[in-house]
């Protein structure tokens, strides 16, 4: 049995939060996979249809919606249009890529 005193041990509350925290860790990376094979498709899409990498107009009301959900989670919005603004760069990117070929 471990002794709760000693400050070497493990603590069960932090144990139990940290699994709960890497549960979800897992979920977003696998969340963020399946977005990614989609617009991947739309990447192929796009260059197959000559239509340009990037919509402003789209990730402009992308970003508001989500930062209007991120007020509503009591989530910083903040933080949630630069993760969003992180992953439509990569999309971009993927985008541009597919059109080259």
């Amino acid at each position: 049995m471990t002794d709760p005193t000693d400050p070497a041990a493990p603590d069960p509350v932090l144990a139990a939060y940290r699994k709960s925290i890497d549960n979800f860790d897992a979920a977003l990376i696998h969340i963020l996979a399946e977005r990614f094979r989609t617009t991947q498709a739309v990447g192929e899409y796009k260059a197959s249809a000559s239509l340009p990498p990037a919509d402003p107009g789209r990730e402009a009301a992308q970003i508001a919606r989500l930062r209007k959900l991120a007020e509503d989670a009591d989530l910083d919005p903040e933080f949630s249009e630069k993760f969003i603004r992180f992953v439509i760069d990569e999309v971009i990117r993927h985008h541009e890529k597919a059109r080259q070929g």
